[in-house]
């Protein structure tokens, strides 16, 4: 295209379908992620910085690097998901505390792996947004994980193993105050944070926070943890580690394509951002009280201690 706009290239690979469309001063590349270009290495701006021929104020890129934007195609390779050809011997859990990112991580699963996760509850709603193994009783050996909110000694024997996700208490909380009070990607109203129902809920679900970990680090048989924050800031290697433990070999295609749909339809767009701060000090010593016993926990397991962020905000 000797008349090259972001533009003109994106439009050609729109068309074309494919996800990526890759500037490369005059030629203009479309495609998807794959090992041997998968957006992970980026070099510095100022290498690309060519201008286009038809656009002055845009960057087209060179021969030698590309300036890549994503398309508003859908990168179907890991789009298809069906439930496990024969029946698993194991049955793994993944196990959260509500509010820990369970569904975003079942989602990342399932893409990953292409097969269904199932869950200890039956929600109708998350069966509607396409998670059709929640319809399954848990121990079907159809689906590839069970999610679980469960802790304690019984419920955590039934599984022979387990992926443990856990989330900074701080938001945690928050997440499932959301939940409980506005829906899956819904909000708790003003009224529910200045009232009596969230000074109660913390009282309530912060011990539980600690509680959930320390028994799934004492009755788990095989347990890998995995820190909510680790896998937002590096979804490649923490999913690989996840996949690896459910027994499926690793396609990294696979994984490329997940990253880039790796929100879903159900993940509240942040966490709406509350005017003040609805911690107490009383609750954040509390609070503080909980992380160290679990950080405490983990490190004597030889396990990483929870991330430095733990903070409120």
């Amino acid at each position: 295209m000797p008349n090259m706009s972001v533009d003109k290239c994106v439009d050609l690979c729109t068309e074309k379908e494919y996800p990526l469309a890759a500037l490369a001063g005059t030629a203009c590349h479309c495609g998807f992620p794959t090992t041997r270009f998968p957006l992970h290495d980026r070099e510095d701006e100022q290498l690309c910085a060519q201008k286009c021929s038809a656009e002055e104020f845009e960057s087209c890129g060179t021969p030698s690097y590309f300036i890549v934007y994503q398309t508003q195609v859908q990168d179907n390779r890991c789009m298809d998901r069906r439930f496990l050809p024969a029946k698993s011997k194991k049955l793994i859990a993944l196990a959260s505390f509500p509010g820990a990112g369970n569904t975003w991580a079942r989602h990342l699963i399932e893409l990953a792996t292409g097969f269904y996760t199932g869950s200890y509850y039956f929600d109708g709603s998350l069966y509607n947004k396409g998670f059709k193994g929640e319809r399954d009783h848990w121990r079907s050996g159809r689906t590839i994980c069970i999610k679980t909110h469960e802790s304690g000694q019984k419920e955590i024997e039934a599984f022979d193993a387990a992926i443990l996700l856990i989330r900074n208490p701080y938001k945690a909380l928050m997440a499932e105050f959301n939940r409980k009070y506005g829906g899956h990607i819904g909000f708790a109203a003003h009224a529910h944070w200045k009232g009596k129902e969230w000074p109660e809920f913390v009282r309530n679900y912060a011990p539980w926070w600690a509680t959930h970990t320390l028994d799934w680090l004492k009755f788990g048989k095989t347990v890998l943890v995995v820190h909510f924050e680790d896998l937002k800031q590096d979804l490649f290697a923490q999913l690989g580690r996840m996949v690896s433990l459910l027994g499926v070999a690793v396609r990294e295609d696979r994984l490329l394509c997940v990253e880039s749909q790796k929100d879903g339809n159900f993940k509240r767009s942040g966490l709406r951002k509350l005017e003040y701060d609805p911690y107490t000090a009383e609750m954040r010593r509390t609070i503080a009280a909980y992380i160290r016993m679990v950080d405490t926990a983990l490190r004597s397991r030889n396990l990483t201690g929870v991330p430095d962020a733990y903070g409120p905000r």
